[in-house]
């Protein structure tokens, strides 16, 4: 039932997932303890009777949360494996569909979604022009767009990946955004672990082994006794609104897009 990008069609490796599935699912678990994500994505567009699409749903751990209150959930997945996965989470769902597909063409018909979203995946700054642009086809007008990813300001998580990416810039994603119409809202969250095995599992397959060794001992050093471990994380959720009507001139979502955007985002992490 899957249609696939064709094999000239670049895809990005996820580091994590794709390879350390088993774990992944332990980090899915474990982020957004409290429901911070969950509440501040509502507060900008209540998915309850709307249709969505997850981008980059890998595994498909966040469809059935959607389900529970969308008309229709729609999960598309770059990486066979994981869309095979996902679909068997979500096989007793009526309202769920999963498809093979990238960002850059989106197996999805014009105007047919009220809300795209994507958590840490594709969408981290220059590069993901193509994707901008076919997420804003696939919307209905009033649709939103929205995209959390991880902000790598916030202390301690952010640190440990500025020691990994000494080449990204956290402002210059910001105003990227910005530039193309997006508020920008910074999220606190907790991860929780049930035990320090756990978070240290999770922290070696994000982070090289010089830095994850570091986020080890920075880790330990916040959760001295035995038992349940928290790590405060924080991240960036990026919201836009396609217009109902007609778009002036100097609008965000006229702004040509830059010479330099490619086929390939520049991402810290994919997925």
């Amino acid at each position: 039932m899957f249609r696939g990008p064709a094999a000239s069609e670049e895809v990005v490796p996820s580091p994590n997932i794709w390879y350390y599935q088993h774990v992944y699912d332990v980090e899915n678990r474990a982020q957004d303890a409290d429901g911070e994500i969950w509440r501040v994505l509502r507060e900008e567009r209540d998915w309850t009777g709307l249709d969505v699409l997850d981008l980059g749903c890998g595994d498909g751990y966040h469809l059935p949360l959607f389900a529970e209150d969308a008309r229709s959930v729609l999960g598309i997945e770059p990486h066979p494996p994981l869309a095979r996965d996902a679909e068997r989470r979500v096989r007793d769902l009526e309202n769920v569909r999963v498809r093979l597909g990238r960002a850059q063409r989106l197996p999805a018909d014009d105007a047919s979604v009220d809300i795209v979203h994507a958590r840490t995946a594709y969408f981290f700054g220059p590069g993901c022009e193509p994707g901008l642009r076919e997420a804003e086809r696939v919307l209905r007008p009033g649709g939103s767009i929205m995209i959390v990813d991880l902000d790598v300001t916030s202390e301690p998580y952010g640190g440990w990946m500025r020691a990994d990416l000494p080449h990204y810039d956290p402002p210059a994603v910001e105003r990227f955004f910005a530039a193309h119409g997006f508020n920008c809202r910074r999220v606190r969250t907790r991860w929780r672990f049930a035990d320090f095995a756990a978070a240290e599992s999770v922290l070696k397959i994000e982070f090289s082994a010089k830095v994850a060794k570091r986020a080890i001992a920075d880790t330990r050093r916040l959760n001295p006794g035995s038992g349940e471990v928290t790590l405060p994380v924080g991240y960036r959720v990026h919201c836009r609104v396609k217009p109902t009507g007609l778009v002036l001139p100097g609008h965000s979502a006229a702004s040509p897009d830059s010479a330099e955007s490619s086929d390939s985002s520049t991402s810290p992490r994919i997925e």
